[in-house]
């Protein structure tokens, strides 16, 4: 799979999945945009890293959550590499706590970042793209979207509107050449994982069939072959990436 020529932006790109999904696009070619939101310095330092093993990238700080910021992204990747042809909508967070002690606040943080930014990201991308006639949309969800978590209502729910939002858009614009899929990760270590007690990442172990966690390769694989050339008959499909625990 070769990016060659292609842009493409990842958003929440400076660690964990993104951070993982920025390099590898980029070792296969890609001039990668890295979105943050916050934390400069780990944006940096991906960029750093795909410069290093010598691909193009750029470290774009966008709040997503709000659609004018989206289109400021969108806009600064065209500028930088003169089109767009991926699109990672990976910005997200956890607020976790059980439904009847949740704040408003906490769900509705966690639907602006998790949910709304995959929809102002991506009507800002169509228009690049469609003009081309080619593009790419990777939407993150995870496992909790497809079976639920206790004390994640907040969480499962974005991320089965991902879901949904994936399948409603594939087919809005597949006339166009774009396509639009989404990976599943399951338990994979990453800054969103950390907090998890162990005993709940042990009995994840047990649950899957192929008896580990993920790791952050495992996903960027899957993301990039999505991305690719060699998918171009796939969309609205959900890629779960998760050693088989949810499997269906």
């Amino acid at each position: 799979m070769s990016f060659n020529g292609k842009v493409a932006v990842v958003t929440g790109g400076s660690r964990g999945l993104g951070r993982g999904i920025a390099i590898e696009l980029a070792k296969r070619g890609a001039k990668v945009v890295v979105n943050y939101h916050s934390n400069a310095t780990a944006a940096n330092e991906v960029v750093q890293l795909i410069k290093d093993a010598g691909s193009e990238a750029l470290a774009v700080q966008s709040d997503v959550t709000q659609y004018n910021a989206a289109q400021s992204l969108v806009k600064a990747a065209t500028e930088f590499g003169g089109r767009l042809d991926i699109l990672v909508n990976n910005a997200g967070t956890t607020r976790d706590m059980l439904l009847a002690l949740m704040p408003e606040s906490d769900w509705d943080l966690v639907i602006a970042t998790n949910l709304k930014s995959a929809y102002n990201c991506s009507k800002a991308a169509l228009k690049p793209m469609m003009r081309q006639k080619y593009g790419r949309i990777v939407n993150m969800t995870s496992v909790a979207g497809l079976a639920g978590n206790p004390g994640q209502t907040n969480y499962s729910a974005s991320k089965a509107g991902l879901i949904g939002f994936t399948k409603s858009l594939a087919k809005e614009i597949g006339g166009r050449n774009i396509t639009v899929n989404a990976v599943a990760p399951g338990f994979v270590p990453t800054d969103l994982t950390a907090t998890l007690p162990q005993n709940l990442l042990d009995e994840a172990i047990k649950m899957t069939p192929l008896g580990r966690l993920g790791t952050i390769e495992d996903v960027a694989y899957a993301v990039a072959f999505l991305a690719s050339d060699e998918a171009a008959y796939i969309t609205g499909h959900v890629l779960s990436v998760d050693g088989g625990l949810a499997m269906q």
